[in-house]
């Protein structure tokens, strides 16, 4: 009974390290096809994105939107000098009648709405990003299952791998922060809308909007240049490389570019 338990375990692990292998076969076959294939299709497509009317550096006065926040009218009080009228306190009963003691306050005409030229171009962008994290980390793993075992001497061909995983990791690092500024571009914005809100005649926090705008649009231009840079980056530096990549401990002494 325990051969036959220590057979099975025996005939699960040889299969489970069967499945791993095959896993890493197909992975290298899929980096290599991404590597060959898809980079330089992501640089036209970047490319040619840049190209668009959407992304004309041009418009980047013409992307100012409307804050739906109206300068109330001032209304002056001639019995300043009288007594004040005590502030009433909020009754807890207060409110709708679903939703006993809720106030709600809001602006006159709805809401306040995003900037909707910026947000077509972020929603244009993202699936780029999310495709160059998944990208670099693929070919980042790639790299690393075609690794040799360490040894002694003969390793320029391992430092080639060594180096092109680190510009894959870099990519990967940069590309994830692009995604960190969209989310702080909408706090940063709510939180001057709100400003703008509370302290409606000031005319400098409605400027305030029109020039973090401006400066996200620029920086969604940034970001579709950087994308395709690091397309066309790491496709360069890999194919230039590949032979030294793909069999690092090869006779051959050509030098990394």
């Amino acid at each position: 009974m325990a051969q036959s338990a220590e057979k099975q375990i025996f005939i699960d692990e040889r299969n489970t390290i069967k499945k791993v292998t095959q896993f890493k076969e197909e992975y290298k076959t899929q980096a290599e096809k991404l590597v060959s294939e898809v980079l330089p299709k992501k640089v036209i497509e970047l490319n040619d994105i840049l190209n668009l009317k959407d992304f004309d550096a041009a418009r980047v006065t013409d992307i100012n939107t409307d804050l739906n926040i109206p300068v109330p009218e001032v209304v002056l009080n001639n019995d300043a000098d009288g007594p004040q009228p005590k502030k009433r306190k909020l009754d807890l009963m207060d409110g709708l009648s679903e939703f006993p003691g809720c106030r709600i306050l809001g602006l006159p005409n709805g809401t306040s709405p995003s900037n909707k030229h910026i947000s077509s171009l972020l929603d244009q962008v993202k699936p780029y990003i999310r495709d160059l994290i998944d990208h670099a980390n693929m070919i980042r793993m790639w790299i690393a299952f075609l690794m040799p075992k360490i040894e002694d001497g003969n390793n320029f061909g391992v430092s080639i791998q060594e180096d092109s995983m680190s510009e894959a990791r870099q990519v990967e690092s940069e590309a994830a922060s692009y995604l960190d500024q969209i989310s702080r571009y909408f706090i940063t914005r709510a939180k001057i809308v709100s400003k703008v809100a509370k302290y409606p005649h000031v005319e400098d926090y409605r400027r305030t909007i029109t020039e973090l705008d401006e400066k996200e649009f620029v920086s969604i231009r940034l970001v579709v240049m950087e994308l395709r840079n690091h397309y066309a980056t790491l496709h360069d530096l890999i194919m230039k490389n590949l032979e030294k990549i793909k069999k690092p401990r090869s006779q051959n002494t050509t030098s990394m570019y």
